[in-house]
């Protein structure tokens, strides 16, 4: 019988422990035990040493990582922008109701569009010891990713295509490009669009560049944008259609980051008496449940948002499952034209 050695365990090769963060924050181990767990007080000066080596590090409790390798949690974690915002939050329900069907429980959090906070909240939901992870979009924290191949962690992007890591969307240029072709061929040489905030927002940024590419390629330029910078939400469409019409030189389409912010401009321009579409075409994006009852009914881009979390569900569970799954998923989106587009006044004229 071979005797058995006094020395602690090796780590798994990559997984970061104590020691390590003990290190990077010139601090003891037994400091670090204290920060983690709240055990004792320790002086601020080292319990913000020890979280910003923490967060460095990418490190996670030794318990949730052992959850993460044994998969006894049968928790899946997701991480949105907002929770607010209707096309998210349906695409959550869809994603838990598929989960719930394989046996597993969503854990969900909220990031504001912050990736540091986005970082935080993975890193509060791998300390749990979630089975997966669901996140939006392509560009996060840059520690966020190398954190989650080092530990192994099952996760896919959603509302994004990208080639190099697991996905279930669409492609954001080509859907922008669709909408903004259709308001050319309709005859508007004047287009400007009220969009969410582009700053961590890839989505957004996304489109907007694709709209400025396709203009620029037809001799056109984006008229004006207003960026959002809160959540979408009707009352930011509001202010923003309010400021676009009163310029002296007004669009005569907007094109709007979602259906929210669309609502929120046709309000506007009902309240101002200025006439959709017949002195100025609005569009959206989403197709949400209201979007075809408004006044006028709302022409959108329709992104299948249920589908888009259910398949996210599909590739989690699969992927836990040791199943095969592509790792790549194109959900199709397509125009919707309803009655708040048409030519513009002075086409129409002539016509």
């Amino acid at each position: 019988m071979k005797a058995v050695s006094g020395r602690s365990p090796r780590r798994p090769e990559g997984l970061v422990g104590l020691q390590d963060v003990a290190r990077a924050a010139n601090v003891s181990i037994a400091s670090v035990s204290r920060v983690i767990n709240g055990t004792a007080k320790v002086s601020e000066v080292v319990r913000q040493r020890v979280e910003r080596a923490c967060a460095e590090l990418g490190y996670v409790p030794n318990g949730a990582a052992r959850a993460l390798s044994s998969r006894r949690t049968r928790a899946v974690g997701a991480v949105v922008p907002a929770i607010e915002n209707s096309g998210f939050a349906i695409t959550i329900g869809a994603l838990q109701s598929r989960l719930e069907q394989a046996g597993y429980t969503l854990l969900l959090a909220n990031s504001g569009y912050d990736p540091e906070v986005e970082l935080r909240m993975v890193t509060a939901l791998l300390t749990q010891g979630v089975d997966g992870l669901v996140l939006v979009g392509h560009r996060h924290d840059p520690r966020l990713m190398p954190m989650l191949k080092r530990m192994g962690v099952v996760f896919v992007e959603t509302w994004t295509l990208a080639s190099d890591r697991p996905c279930v969307g669409f492609d954001n240029e080509k859907a922008a490009r669709q909408i903004t072709e259709y308001l050319v061929s309709l005859g508007h040489t004047s287009i400007s669009t009220i969009a969410g905030r582009t700053q961590f927002n890839d989505r957004s940024a996304s489109r907007i560049a694709s709209m400025e590419a396709f203009l620029n390629q037809r001799g056109l330029k984006l008229h004006s944008e207003r960026l959002v910078e809160h959540p979408y939400r009707i009352l930011d469409g509001r202010l923003a259609m309010r400021s676009l019409l009163s310029s002296a030189d007004r669009p005569t389409a907007v094109v709007c980051g979602n259906d929210q912010l669309a609502f929120g401009a046709l309000i506007e321009a009902a309240s101002l008496g200025v006439d959709v579409p017949g002195e100025i075409s609005i569009t959206g994006f989403n197709d949400l449940d209201y979007a075809a009852h408004l006044d006028p009914p709302l022409t959108t881009l329709r992104v299948p948002v249920e589908q888009m979390g259910a398949m996210a569900g599909d590739y989690i569970v699969s992927s836990l499952q040791g199943e095969p799954v592509a790792a790549v998923a194109e959900i199709d989106v397509s125009l919707i034209v309803r009655g708040s587009t048409a030519p513009p006044p002075a086409r129409r004229s002539t016509t």
